[in-house]
């Protein structure tokens, strides 16, 4: 495959196959979070506005989840019966404090018409979500 998808393509399935299996009571916090995180650098890596797009949507489902701010039912989920989304299932005051900057940052980088900002925006989003998964 071109562009360094091959690496991605089995967490993508992983991602799949995840989405596929019954929500935890509650949501799983940690497992939206790293499918937010994961579309987000899909996000940074394509090639065209309208992948970057496409992906950013993506993660912001994630945390947005169903009934969130945000949440584009046109665009894919892939967090679909992980929970409720991140925002929502996060019990931590900070944590969703700051996953709602995160989303902000999402819906800023959805009206960015530059292909390279856009990347950018989401690449600090990816590092964002996975700096809230290993602390």
């Amino acid at each position: 495959m071109k562009h360094g998808y091959t690496r991605y393509l089995g967490a993508a399935m992983l991602i799949a196959g995840l989405a596929a299996a019954p929500a935890l009571a509650g949501g799983n916090l940690t497992t939206e979070i790293h499918t937010a995180a994961m579309h987000a650098g899909f996000s940074a890596k394509s090639s065209t506005l309208k992948m970057v797009h496409a992906h950013m949507h993506h993660a912001l489902n994630c945390l947005a989840g169903p009934k969130g701010k945000g949440y584009d039912s046109a665009a894919f989920d892939p967090c679909k019966n992980q929970g409720n989304g991140a925002i929502s299932d996060a019990t931590n005051t900070a944590m969703k404090q700051r996953l709602e900057k995160v989303a902000q940052l999402l819906e800023t980088g959805l009206k960015d018409k530059n292909l390279h900002t856009a990347q950018a925006t989401a690449a600090k989003v990816e590092a964002e979500l996975n700096g809230m998964t290993t602390k």
